[in-house]
């Protein structure tokens, strides 16, 4: 394949030098025998107007393009295949207009552009004193971040990162530059905004409106390892479903349980613990020092004002930490503080192909249905055996309650589906050589007792984009990503209108253009 006249950056060809590197994602190694992850072109524009060449070009020889920002997608949606071209905007918008601060008398403002990774972008809202709901992975980026919802942390207390956009600029189909707010286009904000990420048109900028740091005095946060045990997991998940079954519990909560088989990399997740953990517990280091830590729990909690006169209950932290091996003590800190210590600071949690699988429910009766003890059960199944090749990454994280901003933030002018959730349940199975069929087969078995009529966990199969899976055809189980037809056939109409000749189609994993 040729490289694009008047595009200045880097471009990579199949038989470039280079290419494999540029190629690969977060879900290369999980999709190596399927054909899946393999653009025809690959291509690094340094601005907007290259991005519009590229755009064209494609037309011109009636491919599509993909677009990458951090290349995270599970199932890899944001690559394609042959003829098609991957546009890389990782690098593409790193300059000082391109992250940048204002105000009004009572409200502040970012204006920032996809190209930063959540790392580098909470350490720039922490140095100026503000936050914003994101997720945990440092180096996740904020194009594919905020289509997707950006769930994370502070969902019940603030909602999601998504729900924070005010305007978006976007590089269309005809390779015009717009910029979409809810006033001017708010279809096309619907649907950019939770709809079909990556789909609608190259995303360059967005406007998101931040909290400050003064207006939240008081806020908390308690972060625990616990070696693994399931008597300890059961007890945290049981306090977990108190909150989720409760539908009038305080919003001012959010808590999530993370669950690790042994070998992982446990201080990309608590960096905090390597100087008193070193000290009080050697032996996990080794005589290299280097960490071999074991099957182990952790647990980010917090607390914050959201009116004049909350006060936090602390033996609502006390329970949490009991037995831990450390903690990071519940004292006072800044949000833009506590939202540092929610980071995860590695790629990815263990260096193996994966079986991904995240789940929602709105279940208020996960405690009468039992879900706890069936969890710990599947779970142990896996992390207990010493020689399995089997390894477990999995987090539960509450969502739900009429005080959640998750749920009072619906029918905002996004589309980002399952309001009504009360957990997410994101349960990963990453397995060694020759071990894919036993990671498939464990999946099965959960979402056979798991979902449906008389599943567990959840009636109905309940997904996000962020964390898709299985089938790649997206209009096949359109009902597992979306709330209901009604929403679906208005994402496809919208789709219609923004990608009429099919250039931002570059898979199967989009909503249907009709």
């Amino acid at each position: 394949m040729v490289t694009i006249n008047g595009v200045t950056g880097p471009q990579f060809t199949i038989s470039t030098k280079g290419y494999e590197d540029r190629q690969y994602q977060y879900a290369s190694t999980s999709y190596e025998t399927e054909n899946r992850i393999k653009p025809g072109l690959i291509v690094y524009p340094k601005d907007k107007s290259e991005i519009a060449k590229t755009i064209l070009y494609a037309k011109s020889q009636k491919v599509a393009v993909a677009i990458r920002t951090g290349g995270h997608q599970y199932s890899g949606a944001s690559s394609t295949i042959a003829p098609n071209i991957q546009i890389d905007l990782k690098k593409a918008f790193r300059g000082p207009d391109d992250r940048q601060i204002f105000k009004t008398e009572n409200q502040t403002f970012v204006r920032t552009s996809v190209s930063w990774p959540l790392g580098d972008f909470n350490k720039f809202l922490g140095d100026n004193k503000i936050f914003i709901p994101h997720g945990q992975c440092q180096n996740v980026h904020l194009g594919g971040h905020v289509q997707s919802g950006g769930w994370g942390q502070l969902g019940r207390s603030f909602g999601l990162f998504g729900d924070h956009v005010v305007s978006i600029e976007i590089v269309d189909h005809e390779g015009n530059f717009k910029e979409v707010t809810t006033q001017n286009d708010p279809d096309l904000f619907f649907a950019l905004m939770g709809g079909s990420p990556g789909n609608l048109g190259v995303i360059t900028h967005f406007t998101v409106k931040v909290h400050r740091d003064e207006d939240y005095v008081g806020s908390r946060g308690l972060k625990s390892i616990f070696l693994y045990k399931p008597k300890i997991l059961k007890r945290l998940l049981d306090q977990l479903v108190e909150m989720s079954d409760d539908e009038n519990f305080p919003g001012n909560y959010d808590f999530c349980v993370s669950v690790l088989s042994s070998a992982n990399k446990l201080l990309d997740w608590f960096p905090e613990a390597d100087g008193e953990m070193r000290k009080e517990n050697p032996e996990i280091f080794g005589e290299d020092g280097v960490p071999l830590w074991p099957r182990s729990i952790i647990v980010y909690a917090q607390w914050v004002p959201l009116n004049k006169g909350d006060k936090p209950d602390m033996t609502w932290f006390d329970r949490i930490k009991e037995d831990s091996l450390f903690n990071l003590p519940s004292e006072v800190k800044p949000m833009s503080e506590l939202t540092s210590q929610w980071i995860f600071r590695n790629v990815r949690e263990f260096d193996h192909p994966y079986i991904k699988s995240t789940q929602v429910t709105n279940s208020k009766t996960l405690a009468a249905d039992g879900w706890v003890d069936w969890m710990v059960e599947r779970l142990d199944g896996i992390i207990k055996p010493q020689a399995n090749r089997l390894w477990i990454s999995a987090q539960f994280q509450n969502f739900g309650g009429k005080n959640s901003a998750f749920t009072k933030n619906a029918g905002n002018g996004t589309s980002h589906s399952f309001r009504d959730s009360t957990i997410c349940a994101t349960v990963d199975c990453f397995y060694g050589k020759g071990h894919k069929q036993s990671a498939e087969d464990w999946h099965d078995i959960n979402a056979l007792e798991g979902l449906g009529p008389k599943g567990k966990f959840c009636k109905e199969d309940k997904r996000v984009l962020w964390g898709s899976y299985g089938e790649y055809d997206l209009d096949k189980v359109w009902n597992c990503y979306f709330d209901d037809r009604e929403k679906y056939e208005k994402l496809k109409k919208i789709r219609a209108s923004a990608d009429p000749d099919g250039v931002f189609t570059p898979n199967s994993f989009s909503v249907k253009r009709d």
